[in-house]
């Protein structure tokens, strides 16, 4: 190595040093670097080189620290503190360092990802190897194409409480959906849970290549679908014609129990109202009395014709007898903060209805009512 550091220190650092052109001092440092890493060094030989590369890094001309960063980026030759210094410099030096230098620690790419930009936060994401605390912080607090970008790494260690995060997070993102979906392995809860985000084609790749029976894969889709249903029905216009659309969803058989349960819990009992007077054969007006009628018998005369389940009974007597206690207090049924109240009111009551619907209703008294774009991923979904 002495001859050839000889050679080094004599040529190259004196072209380096001397040349005025940006372009002959990159090509310098460029050959200096590449030369280094083809050497082996004693300690003693190491230690002269990493001097020489911390001169690079200080260097000024932008193209000289790149060459550094470039030619070096995947070696360990590179102390840990040039690596550092060179990942807060511009993106054209900074990015190579990011997305493959192995001397950063765990906590080096941690402090990256929080004080870094999306290009910055992608880079960590998209590493030969992603230790799984580094993972955790980037599911949790990075933007969604670096969620995407880790998702999509099969060489990064995604914790499940990682994975249920980014899908908390961006569960919306079809993107991010379908790049967890396609991850050689995953926990069966979040096989379920994508199952009920995913696309057609998406939801076919899980039921085929993880541990989800195809009953269950219906189950969740139903439950994607029906949520997305009442999601609608909360943007509808006032004086929506709802038996039409009633008879659309009993038409494709997906004027089910649940979706009626849950748009009662939200306080949508026009809705209710048309649903069970579409699967009784019963014009609206009929319904709308038994209903509605102050004894015990009009709803469960109405409730056996439409033949809805006998077990649900309860749980659907405490959403009419809410409702009417919440408009004889006043209020103005389509505000958002009567349907709140009426949510809220109802699962007090503790009615005896399916885990996935109160689930489901317990997840809506958590978050805000959905806007258009909310509305537009729930239909997407």
């Amino acid at each position: 190595m002495t001859a050839a550091r000889a050679r080094l220190t004599e040529f190259d650092i004196r072209r380096l040093i001397k040349a005025s052109d940006d372009d002959d001092r990159a090509a310098a440092a460029h050959k200096l670097c590449r030369s280094m890493e083809q050497i082996d060094m004693s300690e003693e030989d190491r230690a002269a080189a990493q001097k020489i590369l911390r001169m690079l890094a200080d260097d000024a001309a932008e193209l000289v620290r790149r060459a550094l960063a470039v030619t070096l980026k995947s070696s360990d030759l590179l102390p840990r503190d040039v690596a550092r210094k060179l990942a807060m410099d511009v993106d054209s030096i900074a990015l190579p360092i990011i997305g493959a230098s192995p001397v950063f620690s765990d906590a080096d790419l941690i402090e990256i990802v929080r004080a870094g930009s999306a290009a910055r936060q992608i880079a960590v994401a998209a590493r030969p190897g992603v230790p799984r605390d580094v993972a955790d912080v980037i599911a949790a607090e990075a933007v969604e194409p670096a969620v995407r970008t880790l998702a999509s790494n099969d060489n990064a260690d995604i914790s499940e409480r990682a994975m249920g995060r980014a899908i908390d997070r961006f569960g919306s993102s079809p993107e991010v959906v379908a790049a967890l979906a396609y991850r050689q392995v995953l926990p069966l809860d979040i096989t379920e849970r994508l199952v009920a985000l995913a696309s057609e084609a998406v939801r076919e790749h899980l039921v085929s290549r993880h541990a989800v029976a195809p009953e269950t894969a219906i189950r969740l889709a139903t439950y994607a679908r029906e949520r997305a249903t009442v999601d609608l029905i909360d943007q509808a216009p006032a004086g929506a014609e709802l038996s039409t659309f009633v008879a659309q969803l009993n038409a494709r058989k997906a004027l089910t129990p649940s979706l009626l349960l849950r748009a009662l819990a939200r306080g949508k009992m026009a809705l209710f109202e048309h649903g069970v007077a579409e699967l009784a054969s019963t014009p609206h007006s009929r319904a709308w009395l038994m209903v509605h009628d102050a004894g015990p018998l009009g709803l469960k005369a109405i409730y056996d014709r439409a033949g809805l389940p006998p077990r649900l009974f309860q749980a659907f007597r405490a959403g009419v007898d809410t409702w009417r206690q919440l408009m004889a207090e006043g209020g103005d049924v389509s505000s958002e903060a009567f349907r709140e109240r009426m949510l809220e009111r109802f699962l007090t009551q503790r009615p005896n209805a399916p885990r996935d619907d109160l689930a489901y209703l317990l997840e809506r008294l958590d978050q805000p009512a959905p806007g258009p774009a909310r509305m537009v991923a729930a239909n997407a979904a």
